[in-house]
């Protein structure tokens, strides 16, 4: 085992990263010291500055990130309107890369030769941050337990923490708790019963959004203000990229918006089921939507659609700092210049309905041309007959052809 002298992890104060402190404490005989990056998870901060004294940690690094991981983080992925496979919105992935980057940071203010993570060797987090490591510091020491020790499962983990004195919150009665990851735009669940696909998940698991039938009897309308394709206002008042999501969470909660049971394809190529609830990023994404189909040209937005799958791919696979993410991220956001104007929503059981966009500087829809009234030569119905012809050209030599043969 190579001889390292202080390592910086990436501490959460759950289960894995609470047993990895003092693991690495024990296998390596070396320092550590511990990050945990307030993204929005809340009531897990605390604990985590107590698990880290309680193991003589003498560098304890906890920062309020929120901020930036909207601002520079969620809004960009948002204006390329990303989901993965169709469903996912990436919230465990889009945090990585923010959480990797000030860890290196750390690394080099505290002379720190090895950086630490608790990802499992069968997941796509381990990815995620190394990649993010080794882009911003290609000669950095990384230490993933997972891939090392001999503690292959949650109920050797418990054991552990309970021979070593760990506190574990959240254990359940009849085994060990679900893997979850939260932050401002989502809280993801693994394991326990979701790894039987056919099961549904227990009611009791979910944490924020209530159900469909517990959910407000009365609709809600919102109105989302839109800069460059950022949100910044709600209901005409101004806010910050982090309390914008930390409201819009609130508001979708209560309407049952947000919940995602899915089977996803891991990097590491077996399939996985996750659920996830992501309120807030799911009226973004409706909203965001509704604002650019008046203020983006068509063919500019179709160009979007078609990047959006490769968009999403780099994102999950851990490419962010990749110079392909970030050439498309300049074409994304060149996009969003003339993407102004607001956009008006009702919420109600689950469901995102538009009720409403304008954009007074930036909207390309003409009423005089769109309308099924007199639109005194606005448009001249005429001109389509030829664009059609020409465009049915090739269909109509292709049909005589087969004619032909046939014949």
């Amino acid at each position: 085992m190579e001889k390292i002298k202080k390592a910086v992890l990436a501490f959460s104060g759950g289960l894995d990263t609470s047993v990895i402190l003092k693991w690495l404490q024990d296998a390596y005989q070396c320092e550590v010291v511990t990050f945990t990056a307030d993204i929005g998870q809340g009531e897990e901060i605390e604990p985590a500055r107590a698990k880290a004294r309680q193991f003589g940690v003498k560098e304890i690094f906890i920062e309020d990130l929120r901020e930036t991981f909207v601002r520079d983080y969620v809004f960009p992925m948002f204006r390329a309107n990303t989901i993965y496979e169709g469903e996912y919105l990436l919230g465990t992935s889009i945090a990585r890369p923010l959480i990797a980057k000030r860890q290196i940071e750390i690394a080099r203010e505290t002379g720190a030769d090895a950086v630490s993570h608790g990802a499992t060797g069968k997941g796509n987090d381990q990815v995620r941050f190394e990649l993010g490591y080794y882009a911003l510091q290609p000669d950095i020491h990384v230490i993933a337990p997972w891939r090392e020790w001999d503690l292959t499962s949650r109920e050797k983990l418990l054991a552990y923490a309970e021979k070593q004195g760990i506190p574990i919150e959240m254990k359940h009665h009849t085994g060990s708790p679900y893997s979850m990851d939260a932050n401002l735009l989502h809280i993801s669940y693994e394991g326990r019963a979701l790894e039987d696909p056919a099961e549904a998940p227990e009611e009791s698991m979910w944490r924020w959004t209530k159900s469909i039938e517990t959910a407000a009897d009365i609709p809600e309308n919102i109105e989302l203000e839109y800069e460059r394709g950022d949100i910044v206002a709600l209901n005409g008042k101004r806010l910050s990229p982090a309390e914008t999501l930390a409201r819009l969470n609130q508001i979708g909660s209560r309407h049952g918006i947000g919940r995602l049971d899915l089977v996803e394809n891991r990097y590491v190529g077996m399939k996985s089921r996750g659920c996830y609830e992501t309120p807030g990023g799911t009226i973004m994404l409706r909203a965001h939507r509704a604002i650019e189909s008046i203020t983006l040209d068509r063919e500019v937005a179709h160009l979007k659609d078609d990047l959006m799958p490769r968009y999403a791919a780099l994102i999950y696979n851990g490419y962010w700092w990749s110079p392909e993410r970030k050439l498309l991220q300049t074409l994304i956001d060149e996009s969003q210049v003339s993407v102004n104007g607001w956009v008006r929503l009702k919420l109600f059981k689950g469901n995102i309905i538009v009720i409403g966009r304008d954009s007074k500087t930036d909207s390309l829809f003409d009423s005089d041309i769109a309308t099924f009234e007199d639109d005194e030569g606005a448009y001249n119905q005429a001109d389509a007959a030829g664009f059609i012809k020409l465009n049915a050209l090739r269909l109509r030599i292709a049909k005589k052809r087969l004619d032909r043969k046939s014949g």
